[in-house]
């Protein structure tokens, strides 16, 4: 009796973070929108905003009427968007040339697995990459999975362990959110690491070199933009970003790092066998060179993260993430 009443409080608790997280992920969107739409809003008037069809927000405080069409349009565009910009990046990715006989069972195999965990089987790209990962989209225009050649060249238990992590992910809908919420999310990534560039940027030349050019009468710099300007620039657009990303990082660790979490204990479940291959799967996905091959796109939508450092800080993510991962699962306690 006790076990089942802490399974079913750790299923709350999951529910309960992966609502809180996903609010604050829609935020994201919505907030970027706001900007522009509540400035038209209130210097026009509801009336201003009529492109969302006659009398939508009519009778509205123009502040609420734009805060309206911020989260229509925001979470609109970003879920129309979401698939395009994935599938249009891994049309860019340089496919496997495998035999018809490989393809095939690659295919034949996701579908076993996928039946397994209970979804429909996803359309299947195989990528010619040295990260050994595999990442999977969902949105109208159908669920893709995208597995590179060194993840296939796993052993058949450590394979078929993180396949079905991927496809636990699409069964959960978390990657159709993830997917539909990926241009904001992007968007704000972009913006911190300028505004972080900005602020880290230093002069090129020292002290020393100003003294030679000063020597030899030549002083390129007097025409040059100051540093501390671009230190300035960097500190107001994080400011300006700071609205978007804290949600942004708040979503971040609780619905997409969390949600590996969640999908390691659903693999977890079903044996040791499953479990020692999806520890597997995820030290050598961690630890092997080759993650600067992997799309940052489709980070996100991976079975590990293969951010950098400095992308990883902006995300608000820990660099430790996959080895936490791999201790919970080489652990002997239940997850």
């Amino acid at each position: 009796m006790s076990e089942s009443r802490a399974a079913a409080d750790s299923t709350g608790r999951i529910r309960l973070r992966r609502a809180v997280a996903g609010l604050a992920l829609a935020t994201v969107p919505v907030l970027l929108a706001a900007v522009p739409l509540v400035l038209v809003a209130v210097l026009l008037g509801p009336a201003g905003l009529g492109v969302l069809g006659p009398g939508a927000f009519g009778g509205l405080p123009p502040a609420l009427a734009g805060v309206l069409a911020a989260a229509v349009l925001g979470l609109g565009a970003s879920a129309l968007v979401g698939p395009v910009l994935v599938d249009r990046r891994i049309a860019r990715l340089p496919e496997a040339d495998l035999e018809d006989r490989p393809t095939d069972f690659v295919a034949d195999r996701v579908a076993t697995v996928a039946a397994d965990v209970g979804v429909e089987a996803p359309s299947v790209t195989v990528v010619r990459s040295d990260a050994a990962n595999v990442a999977v989209a969902d949105g109208y225009r159908g669920s893709r999975l995208v597995v590179s050649t060194r993840l296939l060249h796993l052993p058949a238990a450590d394979r078929d362990a993180a396949l079905r992590h991927a496809l636990v992910r699409l069964r959960t809908r978390e990657a159709a959110i993830t997917t539909a919420l990926l241009p904001a999310l992007a968007l704000v990534e972009t913006v911190a690491l300028l505004a972080t560039l900005l602020v880290g940027r230093r002069p090129e030349r020292t002290a020393a070199d100003r003294r030679v050019n000063r020597i030899h009468g030549y002083e390129p710099e007097r025409n040059r933009i100051p540093h501390q300007a671009y230190t300035v620039a960097g500190v107001l657009l994080w400011v300006l970003l700071l609205p978007a990303w804290v949600p942004a990082v708040l979503g971040e660790r609780l619905y997409v790092s969390g949600g590996r979490r969640d999908a390691d204990a659903a693999v977890a479940r079903r044996g040791s066998a499953e479990r020692d291959g999806l520890g597997n799967a995820v030290a050598f996905a961690g630890e092997a060179a080759g993650a600067a091959d992997w799309p940052p796109l489709l980070d996100r939508l991976s079975f590990v993260s293969m951010a950098d450092a400095e992308t990883g800080r902006v995300r608000g993510t820990s660099r430790q993430e996959a080895r936490f991962r791999l201790a919970l699962l080489r652990s002997k306690r239940p997850l």
